[in-house]
C-alpha cells in the first residue's frame, strides 16, 4: 500500500501532470486602451525572478489574435518562462506597420513595468512572433527607437525568435515576388523610404546591444529560407549571435502551430537558444559566477552543460566562448573545484576563485 501511494505523489508531480497555467487575460497596456492593446498572461502559481517571453501573432498585419497560441503557454511555463501574448492594432484600424511596431514596444515597457508582479524577471525578457509577428519582433529587436520611445533600453532583450517571417528586407522581398503580391505588400509597407526603414536588416549595427537571434522558418520555401538568411548573415557581420534554422517538414501554419510540442524539433532549437542566452558564454560570465565551493553541478546550473567533458579521474569542463576563447574547469570529483582557467592563444591564464 506504501509503494502504492508513493507511486501516486510521483506521478501527481511529474510533467505529465503538471498544473495548467495561472492566466490573466486582457491587460490594457496603453494609456489609449484600444481594445485590441492588450495582453494576456501565462505564469505559474509560485516563483519570481522568471525570464518573460513576449510573443507577438501572425495575421498579414491585418488579422489574428492573442488568443491563438495552441499550446505555447504550457510548454513555456513548464520550461519556467511567464509568457505573454499580446495584440496589437491591425491596418484595419487605420495604423501602420510603423504604429503596430510602437504598440509591441508599448507592451515591451508595460511587461518590463509589472514583469515582477507575475514572477517574472523585468530585465530578462525574449521576443518572438509568427509571420508578420516575426517581422515585427525582428524589428523592435534591431531598430532601438522603438524602446527608446519607451525609455527602455535593447539590453533588457536576451533574445529574438521571429518565426516564417519573410519582410526582413521588404525591398528584397518586393522585387522578389510576382506583381500582384508585390503590389499589396507596396500598399501595406508604403513607399521605398518606408519599405527600407521597416526592413529589420537596415538597422543591424555595431554597437546597439541587439540580442542573439534564432530566425526559425519552413525549409523547403525559399521566400522564407531567402529572408531568414539574408536577416542572419547581416547580424553575423556585424558580431550578432545569429542562425537561421530550417524547419524540416513544416508549413507556414505547422511550424507556429506546432511550437512547444515536447517533441518538436524547431521547439527544441528554440528553448536550446534560450538557455544559452540565459547562460552567455562570456568571461565576464564565468567570472561572475567562479568560486570555491563551485562544484560539476553547479558548473552545469550556472554555464550549462560543458562542450566536453573528460570523465572520471580528474574531471575538467571545457566551455568555448562566444569570443573563440575557451574555460577550462578542473574539478577533484563531484565536490570540489580545482581550479579555472581562460585559454587563448593557447595561453592558459589560471582565474581566481573567489
Amino acid at each position: 500500500m506504501r509503494i502504492i501511494t508513493r507511486l501516486i505523489v510521483l506521478l501527481v508531480c511529474s510533467p505529465l501532470f503538471a498544473a495548467d497555467p495561472k492566466v490573466h487575460k486582457d491587460i490594457a497596456y496603453a494609456e489609449s486602451k484600444h481594445e485590441r492593446q492588450t495582453l494576456d498572461i501565462y505564469t505559474s502559481a509560485d516563483g519570481k525572478g522568471r525570464p518573460v517571453v513576449v510573443w507577438i501573432h501572425g495575421g498579414g498585419w491585418q488579422a489574428g489574435d492573442k488568443k491563438e497560441v495552441d499550446q505555447k503557454p504550457k510548454a513555456f511555463v513548464d520550461k519556467g518562462y511567464v509568457f505573454v501574448s499580446i495584440n496589437y492594432r491591425l491596418l484595419k484600424d487605420t495604423v501602420t506597420i510603423k504604429q503596430m511596431g510602437e504598440d509591441v514596444a508599448k507592451a515591451i515597457r508595460w511587461v518590463h513595468d509589472h514583469a515582477k508582479e507575475y514572477g517574472g524577471d523585468p530585465n530578462t525578457l525574449f521576443v518572438a512572433g509568427h509571420s508578420a509577428g516575426a517581422q515585427l519582433a525582428a524589428l523592435v529587436c534591431t531598430d532601438d527607437r522603438y524602446l527608446k520611445a519607451e525609455k527602455l533600453p535593447l539590453s533588457i532583450i536576451k533574445g529574438c525568435v521571429p518565426v516564417d517571417g519573410d519582410t526582413y528586407d521588404v525591398p528584397k522581398q518586393i522585387a522578389t515576388v510576382e506583381e500582384r503580391r508585390s503590389t499589396i505588400y507596396k500598399k501595406k509597407f508604403g513607399d521605398e523610404t518606408s519599405q527600407k526603414d521597416l526592413s529589420p536588416v537596415t538597422h543591424v549595427a555595431k554597437g546597439k546591444n541587439i540580442p542573439p537571434f534564432l530566425i526559425l522558418h519552413v525549409a523547403d520555401h525559399p521566400e522564407v529560407k531567402g529572408q531568414s538568411q539574408r536577416l542572419a548573415k547581416a547580424l553575423q557581420e556585424v558580431g550578432v549571435s545569429a542562425k537561421a534554422y530550417p524547419a524540416e517538414g513544416k508549413t507556414h501554419t505547422t511550424i507556429d502551430s506546432e511550437l512547444g510540442l515536447a517533441e518538436d524539433k524547431p521547439t527544441q532549437a528554440m528553448f536550446e537558444f534560450m538557455e544559452r542566452a540565459l547562460k552567455p558564454r562570456t568571461l565576464d560570465h564565468f567570472k561572475a559566477k567562479l568560486g570555491k565551493t563551485l562544484t560539476p553541478a553547479k558548473a552545469e546550473e550556472f554555464f550549462g552543460k560543458p562542450d566536453r567533458d573528460s570523465g572520471s579521474g580528474l574531471m575538467i569542463y571545457e566551455y568555448a566562448l562566444d569570443d573563440g576563447t575557451m574555460i577550462l574547469l578542473g574539478f577533484t570529483g563531484p565536490e570540489k573545484i580545482l581550479y579555472a582557467k581562460h585559454v587563448t592563444d593557447g595561453k592558459a591564464v589560471e582565474l581566481p576563485l573567489k
